[in-house]
């Protein structure tokens, strides 16, 4: 099983490793780049270099290419101390044309030139646009290099960033820090006064303040020293991981009483826990007033659960009530094999598979809401847990019905084998049959599905989820790729791909402890 098992593992991690390629090839080799633009409404104002200079950067973001600009270049080799301040300022300004250029501009053009151009990247120099003796509006001139990423360098980086190890030497200048660095344990955590007991675990030098601590939220106790990072958002929602997308809090602000570092009290939603550094951010007078230091960066505490918390939520209780109804009928429609209760479910199970599950959950909706009076629509501020039957519900009617489609199929088989014959003839009771045997052996492929099932739920439903506006993670994937938010879109990809492997070699493991007939060794012969 060991043997199995690690074998497994190697081939659902090449797997994944592949689905993640495949990805990325599409996303960023056979799709228009310039779509992402398509709603942008700040590259529609633009105009002439200024939007040539805005395209390659926004690129830059998506992570189509990697771009430098000129000025970008000289500010480098100054800060290198390859120049001084004063060559830099002459080197910077252009003519209108080469023709125009003074000789200190020349001479740094062709470096800059020569330097990027053996590095493999296309130079390129867009001269103003001039109207009379006028330069045209966003006209001003540019020189820029660019490359395109080479997937193998995609692929490696994204692998190697996907946890980040947090470590005193985050911060790189010691002057930015108050107090020396290294890591502090404490059992009073200073977020409650230091009068509480609370295990904590400070960090100063590191990204996060707090990489170990104890509070009252599942699952209590919270760590920062790994972090997942599955990829930046761009416009789904921007800037932040795809993995603190789908599992930070939602909805409105949850405000306490507060007391910030410095000593200050106000009624906030800051979470202290959250903070990471951010270098010079106490200088300000927002958080000079209530941070000592630089770690000012918190996130905030919201009243409703996580994308993931309200998908799994739902998802975990459909596939509850499909396996608590799904599998009886099925036995019971096996048993009772072309009477009444066999054709109902029939009946039902060829009008689930028949009809398009958006029609079949919009007429689910309307029943329940307008004849019943059920909410029919999900609001996140809401306490009314009566929200939650419908989506609920919806979800899973289509796995009750192939639930009682498979356990029916597999128990007539069993029902029809030759060790039932056997089993007859030996004196054994029908009763004794069914539950030694029968219902054993037809079980079996069922076990196999229930680690996706139970998995699945934190992936979400697409459809349920937007026709009840659940503010799940059913919809992240659809909404990334309706917005050309690469990073969500590979981050999503790799997340569904990982939770599939998972599932599968669990699925059988589960298997083989239902019946210890089946094995995944091999033997020598």
């Amino acid at each position: 099983m060991g043997k199995y098992l690690v074998k497994r593992l190697l081939h659902g991690v090449v797997s994944i490793i592949a689905v993640v390629i495949i990805v990325m090839v599409m996303v960023y080799a056979l799709l228009n780049r310039m779509l992402i633009f398509a709603g942008d409404s700040v590259y529609s104002r633009q105009m002439n270099n200024a939007k040539v200079s805005y395209m390659y950067s926004r690129w830059e973001e998506y992570g189509y290419l990697d771009y430098v600009t000129y000025a970008e270049w000289l500010q480098q080799i100054t800060a290198a101390g390859e120049i001084t301040e004063e060559v830099r300022e002459q080197a910077v300004a252009f003519g209108r044309t080469p023709a125009n250029d003074s000789e200190i501009v020349a001479e740094y053009v062709e470096q800059f030139t020569q330097y990027y151009e053996s590095q493999g990247y296309t130079v390129q120099r867009n001269n103003a646009k001039v109207s009379g003796r006028k330069v045209a509006t966003g006209g001003q001139q540019i020189l820029f290099a660019y490359r395109d990423v080479p997937l193998i360098n995609r692929v490696v980086d994204y692998f190697t960033n996907l946890v980040s190890i947090d470590n005193i030497h985050y911060v790189e200048d010691d002057s930015t820090l108050v107090g020396e660095r290294g890591l502090t344990f404490t059992w009073f955590d200073p977020v409650y006064g230091g009068d509480k007991f609370s295990p904590a675990i400070i960090g100063n030098g590191t990204r996060h303040k707090y990489l170990l601590y104890v509070d009252g939220q599942f699952p209590y106790v919270h760590q920062n020293i790994a972090t997942i990072q599955l990829g930046q958002s761009y416009s789904v929602n921007k800037g932040v991981d795809v993995f603190d997308t789908m599992t930070r809090s939602q909805g409105s602000y949850v405000l306490s009483n507060m007391t910030f570092p410095t000593g200050f009290v106000e009624d906030s939603a800051d979470d202290l826990h959250t903070a990471t550094y951010r270098a010079g951010s106490s200088s300000d007078e927002f958080s000079s007033v209530r941070f000592d230091d630089d770690y000012t960066n918190v996130s905030v505490t919201r009243r409703s659960m996580s994308k993931i918390g309200f998908s799994f939520v739902i998802g975990i209780i459909s596939v509850l009530m499909a396996y608590a109804l799904g599998l009886p009928l099925g036995i019971l429609m096996a048993r009772r094999k072309d009477k009444l209760i066999d054709k109902l479910g029939t009946v039902y199970i060829v009008f689930i598979i028949a009809v398009p599950s958006l029609a079949y959950i919009f007429l689910f909706k309307a029943i329940g809401g307008q004849v019943i009076g059920l909410p029919a629509t999900f609001d996140m501020e809401s306490t009314n847990k009566l929200m939650f039957i419908l989506p609920i519900v919806s979800l899973a009617l289509p796995s009750v019905a192939n639930l009682m489609k498979w356990m029916r199929r597999y128990m007539i088989d069993q029902m029809n084998s030759d060790y039932v014959k056997f089993a007859r003839s030996g004196g054994l009771t029908e009763g004794e049959i069914f539950t030694k045997h029968i219902l054993k052996n037809a079980v079996i492929p069922i076990v196999h599905g229930i680690p996706g099932s139970v998995l699945g739920a934190m992936t979400g439903a697409i459809i349920t989820e937007r026709v009840y506006v659940v503010p799940g993670a059913g919809n992240l994937l659809t909404e990334a790729i309706n917005k050309y938010d690469n990073g969500v879109i590979v981050g999503v990809t790799l997340f569904y791909a990982v939770l599939s492997v998972v599932s599968i070699i669990l699925g059988d493991i589960l298997m083989a402890t239902v019946d210890p007939r089946i094995s995944f060794s091999t033997k020598d012969r």
